[in-house]
């Protein structure tokens, strides 16, 4: 992949990610204010969907892909993932849940290879590797590991899944297509579950970060897809670790949350594995043989 390229990818998904990240620290403030995470996630898919449906562009003859046997497992692991980081905020800070949150690239790592036939890299399994073992500095398995910790590993699970999954898909559905069926599958999904919660008294200040939370994850899943249709799943993966930036500053920032010492040590270490992940890609392509 050219330089300018690369660049515009790393931008494209740094801002995604950051956009789901703000929709996570609205999450968090709305979960650790009483408000049932499966409440919001529902609350979450159902006002993205209303507001993007009509932007979507879907047609008559589009509404049975929304039965895709694909579409509705991608759909399902992202409402299983976005479910469980909202478990997970309710009680851990969102520095640490994201460090946990990171297993999902190696997931994504594993699975690309396993059922897209993506090729292994020995230096990008290092790098995963060596971020994985950030991953368990930040959960402290054995040592200090809680229950809002597994959901955040949980929560990467799911996701690393979703982003293999979206890579099958995105070439065969419409990137709005893609948004909007995970939305409206979402949506079917916590219904039930959202109807029989308690559901929290709307005030502005609920009503916006309510708002916050679909539209941010909604748009920044959305960048994301289209990340997806420009480069491999393998490649995408690491530089989805540049949410751990976004994460700790917000973390920092909102609820003034400063990571423990190893859990510093582990989001580093996360951190230099996505760097090291772009940077061999990059020597990769470079070594690449050039057309004249």
């Amino acid at each position: 992949m050219p330089t300018s390229e690369l660049l515009r990818l790393v931008g494209t998904v740094f801002i995604a990610v950051t956009l789901v990240v703000l929709g996570d620290t609205a999450g968090k403030l709305l979960t650790s204010g009483g408000v049932d995470p499966f409440v919001v996630a529902w609350s979450r898919f159902t006002l993205a969907a209303l507001v993007l449906l009509p932007f979507s562009g879907i047609t008559r003859l589009e509404l049975p892909s929304l039965l895709n046997w694909r579409v509705l497992i991608r759909a399902a692991f992202i409402t299983g993932g976005i479910c469980s980081i909202l478990t997970a905020l309710k009680t851990e800070p969102i520095a640490n849940v994201f460090g946990a949150f990171f297993v999902g690239p190696v997931v994504s790592y594993v699975l690309a290879i396993v059922f897209l036939g993506e090729k292994p890299s020995r230096t990008r399994s290092l790098l995963l590797g060596f971020g994985f073992i950030g991953v368990m500095l930040v959960v402290k398995p054995g040592f200090g590991a809680t229950k809002g910790m597994a959901f955040a590993l949980m929560a990467g699970a799911f996701y690393g899944a979703y982003l293999v999954m979206t890579r099958a898909v995105a070439n065969d559905f419409r990137p709005r297509f893609l948004l909007i069926s995970q939305l409206l599958i979402g949506t079917v999904i916590l219904t039930p579950i959202g109807l029989s919660s308690d559901l929290p008294q709307l005030s502005l200040n609920v009503t916006l970060l309510i708002l916050l939370s679909a539209l941010g994850s909604a748009l920044g899943n959305y960048m994301l897809v289209i990340a997806n249709r420009k480069a491999e799943a393998s490649l995408i993966a690491p530089l989805i670790y540049s949410q751990l930036i976004s994460a700790t500053i917000l973390g920092v920032l909102v609820f003034g949350d400063w990571p423990d010492a190893y859990s510093f040590i582990g989001l580093v270490i996360i951190a230099a594995s996505g760097v090291g992940s772009l940077i061999a890609n990059r020597h990769a392509n470079s070594a690449q043989p050039r057309r004249v």
